[in-house]
């Protein structure tokens, strides 16, 4: 957690911080806000998982809270930052069931969609946690913690005036690439061929990764953001880039 100036604890809330004298103020987010409303079938996965697969803010900034205690085990921790509706997620979770997969989504109708995939496919090494991905590197996680990181189909922020939204900018790369162990890798996928290159540019003038472009992740499926983007004509670009 965060410090605020009068010594109080400043609460992880993805959509606003605390200026030098206090008063809170709205974040640039690298997400748009959509609609929390959930479907009946997503609102009943809710509540039957919520209390097991469930993150929240309390729960992580709680004194003494680990991961290891979050899954119940120690085990390797796959981290994937803006899961949608779980496609992904699961994918993983069920190739790599050694794994402790963490999943950083705000969209509550992705999260109770992603537990339905879940009790779909009999996965239950997935917990989800609704925490701003860049609160969550500065706060969660200590350097060398994640052992896998993924990225597939970021909001891409199309327009030029907007690009300053975008997730992977210099300062959140450099502190996400501290937060892998050596050896780890980070992959990432978009649809949008200038957020590609700003990938390949951000990434790849980063001193503690090395890599570039890739061919397909054979665990990746094709996602709906993916198919869209299909459906739009434009080029799916994959990296992977791996901790020095």
């Amino acid at each position: 957690m965060t410090d605020a100036p009068d010594g109080s604890v400043q609460p992880a809330r993805p959509q606003t911080r605390l200026t030098d004298d206090g008063r809170r103020m709205r974040e640039v987010l690298s997400y748009a806000r959509r609609s929390a409303r959930l479907s009946d079938g997503q609102q009943q996965a809710w509540e039957r998982q919520r209390e097991r697969w469930w993150l929240s803010p309390e729960t992580v900034q709680a004194p003494g809270f680990t991961w290891a205690g979050a899954f119940g085990r120690d085990a390797a921790l796959l981290v994937e930052i803006g899961s949608g509706v779980g496609e992904a997620t699961v994918a993983v979770a069920e190739r790599h069931p050694d794994h402790n997969v963490l999943a950083l989504e705000v969209w509550l109708p992705g999260v109770a969609q992603t537990m339905l995939r879940m009790e779909r496919a009999g996965v239950d090494n997935v917990r989800l946690c609704g925490l701003d991905a860049v609160w969550a590197m500065d706060h969660l996680f200590a350097a060398g913690s994640i052992d896998e990181l993924l990225t597939f189909f970021p909001d891409p922020w199309p327009k030029k005036k907007h690009h300053k939204r975008r997730l992977l900018q210099p300062a959140f790369v450099a502190r996400a690439a501290s937060r892998l162990r050596a050896g780890a890798t980070w992959r990432l996928a978009t649809d949008w061929p200038d957020y590609a290159e700003q990938i390949a540019e951000v990434l790849g003038a980063e001193p503690l990764l090395e890599g570039g472009a890739v061919e397909r992740w054979e665990t990746r499926p094709v996602t709906r953001f993916e198919r869209r983007g299909i459906e739009a004509g434009r080029p799916i670009a994959d990296f992977a880039y791996r901790r020095r």
